[in-house]
């Protein structure tokens, strides 16, 4: 019979240690992986205003330059009834919109207005999506419906009416519409996103160009799906829908960006 020899408790415990301090440790990532990336949430608007029921586009610009000579963003849009509709502000309450309204409806700036919910939703609103705010597919559909709407207004370079946008206008102004709001400039807007590959964009997010060289963004447009976008492309055009697989589109294309 072999008797195997006993190790004292502190020889034991001497071992033990050394073969953990030797041992591979097993790797632990940084950062866990994700498939999918979070997106950088966007910040959402409040209570706004509309007010107004234009049958032609220059009347609902001035009634809108009106509203920004009173310090107020106002954004108007074909609200699918035949009328343009003018929104504006951001208001922490549904009371403090209201009280905003008043005011100016008693300095005979607006006649009327409603009140806009966080949804989207108001009396008299037609045309106008409705969702909740955490409803991912209802806010992508209001982006693309909205975005349609514009097709065939002309550019205009740091326009944010109706009449004339800009291409960072006027992804600004789809965003306001469905209740988020957006840096102003192209590179800004880019920088807020979070990056998406192109395989994985979706309806509502925003492409970028660099169509000054350099690699430095200079145009923003607004992802429809299956390869196509819709942007304002540059001065003397219209708003209109173009496809990414156009030699020049292929060329500057410089990333997509998702903010939902």
């Amino acid at each position: 019979m072999i008797r195997r020899r006993q190790l004292a408790p502190s020889v034991l415990t001497a071992l033990l240690l050394a073969s953990a301090c030797t041992r591979a440790p097993r790797p632990v990532p940084e950062h866990p992986p994700s498939k999918t990336p979070q997106a950088k949430a966007l910040p959402r608007l409040g209570y706004t205003l509309q007010a107004g029921a234009f049958s032609k586009a220059e009347n609902a610009e001035r009634f809108s330059e009106s509203l920004q000579a009173q310090g107020l963003e106002a954004t108007y849009y074909a609200s699918g009834d035949g009328f343009y509709r003018v929104r504006f502000g951001d208001f922490a309450t549904k009371e403090k919109a209201r009280v905003r309204g008043g005011a100016l409806k008693t300095a005979g700036v607006i006649e009327a207005f409603w009140v806009v919910a966080p949804d989207g939703s108001a009396p008299g609103a037609l045309g106008r999506s409705q969702f909740h705010p955490s409803d991912e597919r209802g806010l992508r559909a209001s982006l693309v419906d909205t975005a349609k709407g514009y097709l065939g207004v002309p550019y205009l370079f740091g326009g944010t009416t109706e009449r004339g946008f800009d291409c960072s206008g006027l992804t600004g102004a789809v965003y306001r519409l469905s209740g988020l709001r957006l840096p102003r400039s192209s590179q800004a807007q880019f920088e807020a996103g979070s990056p998406v590959g192109l395989d994985a964009a979706r309806a509502g997010d925003l492409l970028f160009f660099s169509t000054k060289g350099g690699g430095h963004v200079s145009h923003v447009g607004l992802y429809l799906g299956q390869g196509t976008f819709i942007h304002a492309p540059r001065s003397g055009q219209s708003i209109r829908q173009d496809d990414l697989t156009e030699p020049y589109y292929k060329r500057t294309f410089v990333g997509a960006r998702s903010y939902l």
